[in-house]
């Protein structure tokens, strides 16, 4: 029988344009397994500060940050540890007594991904997108090794910085020209939005490529898994990235560490 809500009942929560049930599943059903009094549900909001005052204020004890307040975010807490503030980005928030500490997890993520994958760093890279999530993934590149990447946004702007901020290059669109691993960290293929169909890398592109990844979780298969599976080429997912960074965040909300099996047994029910 599942452990009943109460007003000891510690709550945690998610913050993203596009809300989707992973997150969700994937902490309750750890929460149950560990019989923690602990709930956590999933919110959007058009009002960021109103959002995480009322995380300060009603004591709940840990918000995940998604697209697009990575960024926003920063100007809101009290505290940036050392993950977090490395990239001026965020993903995690930690609410001690009224206190905000803000972390990424993202990073941690990547780097786990990267390796179990096996990329080689010595690969060329192409990473589309230039926000808070792509500042964590061009991190872990380089940290990993990896030194052949561009930047592809069309904000010139924000584009130079992260791949000056890097030692990576950087260029508007691809062109024709192709790279050996492909990255998407745009929210081309969101379902929900008005580009959930766009791919975030043209076919020739794919066809010229090792390997892709797409950093977007909702769905779990987006277009441009799907056309890089069905060109035959290794891919890593959005929601292996959440999974990971999501038993970080559970971590550091908790204090418990699921082991390896249950977080396997958590990420699959996660993804339904």
């Amino acid at each position: 029988m599942p452990r009943p809500i109460t007003k000891d009942t510690t709550l945690c929560m998610s913050l993203a344009a596009r809300p989707s049930n992973f997150g969700t599943r994937f902490h309750n059903y750890l929460y149950e397994a560990l019989n923690l009094d602990y709930l956590y549900k999933a919110f959007t909001t058009t009002d960021l500060p109103a959002a995480i005052g009322g995380v300060r204020a009603l004591g709940i004890r840990g918000c995940a940050i998604s697209m697009p307040f990575k960024e926003a975010v920063i100007a809101l807490v009290d505290e940036m540890d050392e993950s977090a503030r490395a990239i001026e980005s965020v993903n995690t928030l930690v609410n001690t007594a009224g206190h905000l500490k803000a972390y990424n997890t993202d990073y941690v993520a990547i780097r786990k991904l990267l390796a179990a994958h096996r990329v080689p760093p010595d690969c060329a890279f192409a990473l589309r997108g230039s926000g808070g999530m792509a500042k964590a993934v061009a991190c872990a590149l380089r940290d990993a090794g990896f030194r052949a990447g561009t930047i592809v946004a069309r904000n010139e702007a924000a584009g130079k910085a992260l791949a000056g901020l890097y030692g990576f290059d950087w260029r508007a669109e691809m062109g024709d020209w192709t790279a050996d691993l492909l990255i998407n960290v745009t929210p081309l293929g969101m379902a929900g939005g008005a580009e959930a169909d766009t791919l975030a890398f043209d076919d020739a592109a794919i066809r010229a490529a090792r390997m892709v990844f797409d950093v977007v979780a909702l769905p779990a298969e987006t277009p441009l898994i799907r056309r890089a599976q069905a060109r035959g080429k290794p891919v890593i997912t959005g929601a292996e990235v959440f999974a990971i960074q999501a038993v970080e965040q559970f971590a550091l909300y908790t204090g418990v560490r699921p082991d390896d099996a249950l977080f396997k047994r958590a990420a699959a029910y996660a993804r339904g």
